[in-house]
């Protein structure tokens, strides 16, 4: 469902018939979303992206050019990922609206260039740096540099890529 005249939309976007997209909603150029995925009022989303099934993009999360998300996947409102970035399956970038600092939320950044395999959580107020890679079914309690590979539960840095 999707109110055509309250969403800015690119040329050549598909939107499943069965997803939602709400109001104040911006979605780039060739950008596809998949069936049963939610987006929040206020999200914006870059050209080129894909979302394949029952992803929530939650209110004013902002997502780069060229990024995919496999199938339930959910990511917490005001949320930043960069360009160029796979997340794989059941990723979850989690929240917590006690959480703040000062009267700023704290929310978890994504930087270009990651990869993140399938059933991961990233836990609040954690960022992930560029070109990292977090490995399948990890739990991200600390912020990952750029160039860094992490899994486990909790995640550890394993090695840092050149």
């Amino acid at each position: 469902m999707i109110n055509i005249d309250k969403v800015k939309l690119g040329d050549n976007v598909e939107i499943h018939p069965l997803a939602l997209v709400e109001d104040g909603v911006s979605i780039g150029d060739n950008t596809k979303i998949g069936p049963f995925c939610i987006v929040r009022t206020g999200a914006r989303i870059g050209k080129n992206c894909k979302f394949t099934a029952y992803c929530e993009i939650r209110n004013n999360v902002i997502i780069g050019d060229n990024t995919s998300f496999g199938s339930r996947c959910t990511i917490s409102a005001d949320a930043e990922i960069g360009n160029n970035v796979t997340i794989k399956y059941s990723f979850v970038l989690t929240d917590t609206p006690d959480l703040k600092e000062g009267d700023v939320k704290v929310v978890g950044k994504i930087g270009d260039g990651t990869l993140i395999g399938a059933n991961v959580t990233l836990m609040p107020g954690f960022n992930i740096g560029e070109n990292a890679i977090i490995g399948a079914c990890s739990q991200v309690r600390s912020n990952v540099g750029d160039n860094e590979v992490w899994f486990g539960s909790p995640a550890k840095l394993f090695k840092k890529n050149n």
